[in-house]
């Protein structure tokens, strides 16, 4: 029973706050249960006063006690909104932090990609911008009033029981029993359904359409722009009718409620006239207990519910991903060390590798693959036939589920995790983009100047900025770039590592907003730079891929073809197809006479 309880996400809910601000956490729940307690003493000071007039006693000191009460109660309650809104907005950053922990500490990355997380992500990651409901430091106000009100009921009905044993238990039991007759709008129910799910991953993705830049080309040029406003407003307004479908007040519900806290007070207010009209209660007294009797519907169920739910959902789902994203990005780190050498023969032997929860076949099944020390090696084929794959395993964000990857004749997980990976230098076709000064986006880890200019310098970029100017247009004196440029900058930083003594490069679709002129003045450059390293690259340029000293055609996770371009092209098999149809695109007609030229000749 108190493992269900202590498993509930109200639960959670408040035991996060004292863990995010301790001392304000405590001055709000002080603060709510003296809001709580005021509405009661207000109700018995004005017993005492209404006594004292009757009799005829001195008025000063009950004034006095009425005036302080009253006053209590205007004063505390923007107190209270003040505390609540900073304890939200502590909780908020407290749960930010948490879940960037969550993310950020696991070496590998399957618990980014892991679909069972999905859905909590989601939750969690964008909780506090008003998508889902109100901000914590909104909802916290709204669950304040809530609690406050339920507190007094209670104090109310407290004061009740120095009237009849029963008047508290029927008043207070009937008001509570709402909770449970109107349940159904109490909570949304349905927030973890593949239906509601679904509505909030559409309602999402058309929200980030309408407002992050890289879509916003092609909205405007293929006329897309009624067509994503009308989806999102249906997306939205489908989530809107399944949070409201499970909060609906329900008929019959409702007219049990009704007659059940009709019924309850109309018993209770009938004896306590009848008491005072037959002098069993004094006037003072009548009083006391009639506002109580009023006080004790604070206990109702009303918005509260609603309002703690909606905070309640995204601090469980980030409890809940913290334990779950641990192991699910965990991977074992050695203790071996890397060795010192400049490159380092990698060998794949028998590997069979399917993403976690992923759908259908491995990726790589008894994959078998040698690359021997300061060669080069390009890889290709379809979408889908495990390039990235094997890029994402030789990075050792991920591990295969069987067979292993060899480095120099060792094990790669008996190496230092940490050691390996600054062995490795990469460009990722979805490279990342720092908002941070060039020095930093070239070397993240650091390096000297120097070094930094000769990268920018190998990969074409020493014209972009100085070395000191920030890549974001949302700083002072900040400049943004191009595609192009922005790729230029990647290469640099795989540059950069290789000259701090990377002795492995792995650039997947590494120029692939450049041109073809470009491209080729890049390639040979990073040929260049990258001749004592073991270098792989994954391409669909031909005209890139030709320079490697071997080519491995990748196909359904197994290699089909492996040797030279020259020995592959005489082959005439799936290398030979796939580069006639590419060079095809790159014959162009120069003059009447129809003369030729082929680039990647």
């Amino acid at each position: 029973m108190l493992q269900r309880v202590f498993e509930r996400k109200e639960w959670k809910f408040f035991a996060a706050l004292p863990k995010a601000a301790p001392g304000l956490a405590l001055a709000w729940w002080l603060a709510l249960l003296l809001r709580g307690a005021l509405p009661a003493a207000f109700a018995i000071a004005m017993g005492v006063l209404v006594g004292a007039v009757h009799r005829g006693d001195p008025l000063a000191g009950p004034f006095l006690l009425v005036g302080a009460i009253f006053i209590l109660l205007q004063v505390l309650n923007p107190i209270h909104q003040a505390l609540s809104a900073n304890l939200g907005d502590r909780t908020a950053a407290w749960l930010y932090d948490r879940l960037t922990e969550a993310c950020v500490r696991p070496p590998g990355m399957g618990h980014l990609e892991d679909p069972k997380l999905t859905n909590d992500l989601t939750v969690a990651r964008d909780f506090d911008l008003g998508m889902t409901g109100p901000p914590l430091t909104i909802s916290m106000d709204f669950i304040a009033s809530g609690m406050v009100e339920i507190v007094g009921g209670i104090a109310c009905a407290v004061i009740l029981f120095r009237y009849a044993w029963w008047a508290p238990i029927l008043l207070a039991g009937a008001w509570a029993a709402t909770h449970w007759l109107l349940r159904e709008s109490a909570i949304w129910r349905d927030r973890n359904t593949e239906e509601v799910r679904g509505a909030q991953r559409d309602a999402d993705y058309a929200y980030r359409l309408a407002v992050d830049p890289p879509a916003s080309k092609e909205l405007r040029l293929f006329g897309l722009v009624g067509w994503t406003i009308d989806r999102f407003v249906a997306r939205r307004t489908r989530l809107h009718e399944l949070q409201y479908a499970a909060t609906r007040l329900r008929e019959k519900p409702l007219i049990w409620s009704l007659l059940l806290v009709v019924g309850a007070n109309i018993a209770v207010f009938w004896a306590l006239a009848s008491g005072a009209a037959n002098g069993k209660i004094s006037l003072g007294a009548a009083v006391a207990y009639m506002q109580s009797a009023v006080g004790v519907s604070m206990i109702a169920f009303g918005g509260f519910s609603w309002a703690l739910d909606g905070a309640a959902a995204p601090v469980a789902a980030v409890l809940r991903l913290e334990p779950a994203m641990r192991p699910a990005g965990a991977l074992h780190s050695g203790n071996r060390p890397v060795s010192a050498k400049r490159a380092h023969e990698i060998c794949l032997r028998d590997v069979t590798f399917a993403y976690p929860n992923g759908p259908g076949a491995p990726v790589l099944e008894h994959f078998d693959l040698t690359i021997p020390a300061g060669s080069s090696l390009a890889i290709v084929g379809q979408n889908g036939a495990g390039k990235t794959t094997i890029a994402k395993l030789l990075c050792r964000l991920y591990d295969p589920q069987s067979g292993g990857i060899e480095i120099d004749g060792v094990d790669l997980r008996e190496f230092d995790l940490a050691a390996w990976r600054s062995r490795i230098a990469a460009v990722f076709q979805d490279f990342i983009r720092l908002e941070l000064p060039v020095r930093e986006n070239v070397a993240p880890a650091g390096a000297p100047d120097d070094v930094v200019r000769a990268a920018l310098e190998s990969a074409g970029a020493a014209n972009l900025a100085s070395l000191d100017t920030v890549l974001s247009r949302a700083y002072d004196d900040g400049t943004d770039l191009s595609g192009g440029q922005w790729q230029r900058v990647a290469l640099a930083r795989a540059l950069s590592a290789v000259k701090m003594g990377a002795g492995v490069v792995l650039l997947d679709e590494p120029t692939a907003q450049l041109d073809v002129r470009g491209e080729a003045e890049i390639f040979d450059r990073l040929l260049s730079e990258t001749r004592h390293c073991t270098t792989i690259l994954i391409s669909h340029r031909f005209s890139t891929v030709r320079h490697a000293d071997r080519i491995c055609v990748l196909e359904h996770g197994r290699v089909i073809e492996l040797g030279t371009h020259d020995e592959l092209v005489a082959h005439g098999g799936r290398y030979r197809t796939m580069f006639d149809l590419q060079a095809e695109r790159f014959i162009v007609p120069e003059d009447d006479e129809g003369k030729t030229y082929d680039v990647l000749s």
